[in-house]
């Protein structure tokens, strides 16, 4: 899986610093009225990503994996009931030298080709200058003249050509702009340089003529961040423009510990629901109700960087939902990220099926979901009956099934309140192959919203063996026993946490360790050995049935020995 890059973790903890740091109004402001551009970015709900491909930095839109992009993938985006598309651009290795810096023709024609075939599908269409933020802009402070110079050609040459398009293609000045990565580490100095590009875009489109003269254009945050004082900032660049077809836009990939399974927030939890409430309150205060329209240019889960499984799958259907209710009363639209993971396209067929169904239902209302979407059942242990809460969200439970036998309320299930109880007498008929692992699907559907699904799972407490390995491949051999891993701990046997972000116990899904479950194995990755000292270290992993498992490993060199408990 190609990644966006790995800036997207240091932008969301700058979020989580910075949103505790915040001085906003407790209260929200009173809404202005509705400006034609506030309905125009309400219009655009929903929006999506075609992420890494024309954006790719490479010789051309499949350096980073994706095909070719075709008409029919376009008409099949708009066909899942997407109403805008955003296409990000990177211009870098397309450009001729100073000082005319030439844009190739054929790439730019390109970029025009998948334009209008958005545009033909009656879809919202964002363009923008994208890697370039991190591939040469971030040098803006020691290469001032050279940087501005060649961000401005780049803007003359798109507005040119795409002046005649009609007000439904829009500008975005660039993508997550930043410039730490040239070296800048002033913030005051960046919001400086920051400013100086979107004016310079903005006064660059506006006088190229024809429809840009009016065409809607999207400034950002730096590093796209909704944090106050970076919203602030572009508050006081948008006012000074006073343009009333400005739209401001952030992007957002959730709380950062669970997004990417880190700290022990391996739950959708009350901390991460309100990470939520509390950036799109700022949000809207900062922007919406002094009537400036907000589209959330990208959003997602930073752990689908490296496996859309970092995320246990109901936390992950839990986050979407309540995020997307959100944002929607808070007039917003959104554009989920998709790098090619989501949508397939050559078979336009979603690789999540139940997550788009989710999103789906998002548009037009709330789902109901449940404390857990896992329901265990361990092997060789009396079944009891077991307990959900249902978190409702106004709906109203209509029918339980299990591969489209209904179950019968009081006899294979009970409902008080919210409070969801599935018999035991069930349990163990839907339990009764023996067969470690999902042994049934019970699936819940409502009056309104997305089905919820109950993965019914019969277990045994796992166990690990002993094994030997170096830090570039070390593999713990692993009965799963029909359990999931949900995270794991690493601490020195003489005390101290191990391994990267010592300040917690709990290590980060996939990037310091990541489960096989076709091989049977548990992988360290080496970027969980760089951090650790020669040394004995007790792991504990955590199961989503609730097991936890210790085990140790001796570190000395680059050799790894582990040895089961």
């Amino acid at each position: 899986m190609k990644k966006r890059r790995s800036s997207k973790v240091i932008l969301s903890l700058a979020i989580v610093v910075a949103l505790l740091a915040a001085v906003v109004p407790s209260a929200a402001l009173a809404a202005a009225p509705a400006s034609a551009m506030q309905s125009y970015v309400e219009a655009m709900e929903p929006g999506w990503n075609l992420g890494n491909s024309l954006d790719a930095v490479g010789a051309d839109e499949t350096a980073w994996g994706n095909p070719r992009i075709t008409k029919e993938l376009i008409q099949n985006i708009a066909a899942q009931g997407y109403k805008s598309i955003r296409i990000p651009v990177t211009w870098d290795s397309h450009i001729g030298g100073a000082p005319n810096y030439q844009i190739e023709a054929a790439y730019l024609n390109r970029v025009q080709e998948v334009v209008q075939w958005a545009l033909d599908a009656n879809l919202y269409v964002m363009i923008n200058v994208h890697h370039d933020s991190w591939l040469w802009i971030s040098k803006m402070e020691t290469q001032h003249d050279q940087v501005l110079a060649r961000y401005n050609a780049i803007w003359r040459q798109i507005a040119d050509k795409f002046k005649n398009s009609p007000n439904k293609l829009m500008f975005e000045s660039v993508n997550e702009p930043r410039f730490t990565d040239g070296g800048t580490t002033d913030e005051t100095q960046q919001q400086k340089m920051l400013d100086e590009l979107n004016v310079s875009f903005f006064n660059i489109v506006r006088s190229s003529g024809g429809q840009n003269a009016t065409r809607p254009l999207v400034l950002s945050t730096l590093e796209a961040s909704p944090s106050q004082e970076r919203m602030t900032a572009l508050y006081n660049t948008i006012s000074k423009l006073n343009d009333k077809n400005i739209i401001a836009t952030v992007h957002f990939y959730g709380f950062w510990p669970f997004s990417v399974n880190i700290a022990g927030h391996t739950k959708f939890d009350a901390e991460t629901q309100n990470d939520i409430i509390t950036t799109f309150d700022h949000v809207y205060n900062t922007f919406v109700a002094r009537g400036i329209p907000v589209i959330i240019g990208e959003y997602g889960l930073l752990g689908f960087d490296k496996h859309t499984g970092v995320i246990e799958q109901g936390e992950k259907l839990k986050f979407f939902e309540f995020f997307a209710q959100y944002v929607k009363q808070k007039s917003m639209a959104t554009m989920l990220w998709d790098n090619g993971q989501h949508f397939n396209r050559t078979s336009f067929k979603w690789s999540d099926p139940d997550l788009f169904n989710m999103i789906k239902a998002s548009w037009t209302g709330r789902s109901s979901t449940a404390s857990s979407d896992l329901v265990h059942v361990k092997q060789g242990t009396a079944v009891k009956d077991t307990s959900v809460q249902l978190n409702l969200n106004g709906n109203t439970l209509t029918s339980l099934s299990v591969n489209g036998t209904t179950l019968k309320s009081g006899t294979d299930y009970t409902l008080n309140g919210s409070t969801l109880t599935f018999k035991a007498s069930q349990l163990t008929k839907l339990t009764s192959s023996g067969k470690l692992g999902v042994n049934a699907t019970i699936v819940a559907k409502f009056n309104k919203g997305a089905d919820w699904k109950f993965n019914v799972v019969l277990y045994n407490t796992p166990r690990l063996s002993s094994t030997t390995g170096t830090t570039s491949s070390f593999a713990i051999p692993t009965a799963f026993n029909g359990d999931q891993l949900a995270t794991m701990e690493a601490v020195y046997v003489n005390g101290g946490n191990a391994g990267p972000h010592n300040w917690t116990s709990f290590k980060e899904f996939e990037t310091t360790f990541s489960p096989a479950y076709s091989e049977g194995t548990i992988k360290l990755h080496q970027a969980f050995f760089n951090e650790v000292n020669d040394a004995a270290v007790t792991l504990r992993f955590h199961f989503w049935s609730g097991e936890i498992v210790n085990y140790t490993i001796n570190k000395s060199g680059s050799t790894v020995t582990g040895t089961a408990s």
